[in-house]
């Protein structure tokens, strides 16, 4: 006779991250069928947003914490909308979460240039003296319809200056530069502008102006960026570019020995010796965990 107490059983996959793929009990992603179990699937359409940068929450709820930001000109698609909430994930980097329905726009407008500026203004006409209408962050999607000499006239409406502007296609070579243009900015959790900034976020943000693309969560760069560095106790071999992980923490080393960072302790993106910053962070218990080698770290 032959016993079914010794037979493996199957492991149940883990589900997918929730953070990156679209799913609720009621409603789900099209593409996740036969992954999730949903009352409803639908593939969603395309949206754009229309304000300069806007809180994406995991609840749709104004006092649910921020997670991440969406900037002007970025697309989203849609799966639903209720009670002035719009449930979304960005195209940029795959997050899903709730944000203002009225932060959308359905009459979408190619992207031709970004911000290449830390920040920069848009006027209602093309005069620095002019009160402003909005200010736009690093990354922040534009079309240009008119190029003038000191300002490009915007297809949306609006100017903002020529050279704070860069063609879509135009990266900083060094994304180390572009995250030292940032120091000194406010630590905000989930945040991705001058405004404020958390760790992650200045990762991804001076990433992405490099043509790096890169998810949005420390887990995630840790698991997906780089090449792997294997460093000496004495954390000797350190080159600029390096990223250094902790458990829910991340920074990038702007030479053998500095390291730049948006953190709770400053507040701040902020540049202290890398070996301050790891004494610091184990009296709390936590120890590098990685250390990733971009392959295009800049000069």
């Amino acid at each position: 006779m032959t016993s079914g107490l010794n037979k493996a059983r199957p492991i149940a996959a883990p589900p997918p991250d929730p953070r990156r793929n679209a799913y609720r009990e009621d409603l789900a992603d099209t593409r996740l069928q036969g992954k999730v179990e949903a009352a409803h699937f639908a593939p969603g359409v395309v949206r754009q947003i229309m304000r300069p940068a806007i809180p994406m929450r995991r609840q749709p709820d104004f006092k649910a914490s921020l997670d991440t930001e969406l900037l002007f000109g970025e697309t989203v698609t849609l799966f639903d909308v209720e009670d002035g909430w719009a449930w979304v994930q960005a195209l940029r980097d795959g997050y899903v979460g709730y944000i203002p329905a009225d932060a959308l726009t359905a009459d979408l407008s190619t992207p031709t240039h970004r911000v290449q500026a830390s920040g920069t203004f848009v006027y209602p006409v093309p005069d620095m003296k002019a009160p402003p209408l909005m200010h736009l962050s690093l990354n922040a999607q534009i079309a240009i319809a008119e190029t003038g000499e000191k300002f490009c006239r915007l297809a949306t409406g609006g100017f903002a200056v020529t050279r704070h502007l860069a063609a879509r296609d135009r990266y900083a070579r060094d994304f180390v530069e572009i995250a030292e243009q940032l120091i000194g900015t406010p630590y905000l959790w989930g945040g991705r502008t001058r405004i404020g900034l958390d760790c992650s976020g200045l990762v991804q943000v001076s990433l992405e102006a490099a043509g790096i693309a890169a998810p949005r969560d420390s887990d995630m760069q840790q698991a997906e960026l780089g090449e792997t560095v294997l460093v000496p106790e004495d954390l000797e071999g350190l080159q600029r570019g390096d990223l250094i992980f902790w458990k829910g923490h991340v920074g990038i080393m702007t030479d053998g020995i500095m390291f730049l960072h948006a953190n709770a302790h400053h507040m701040a993106v902020v540049v202290e010796t890398l070996p301050e910053a790891v004494s610091r962070i184990s009296k709390s218990g936590s120890e590098i965990a990685a250390i990733k080698r971009m392959s295009k770290a800049g000069t």
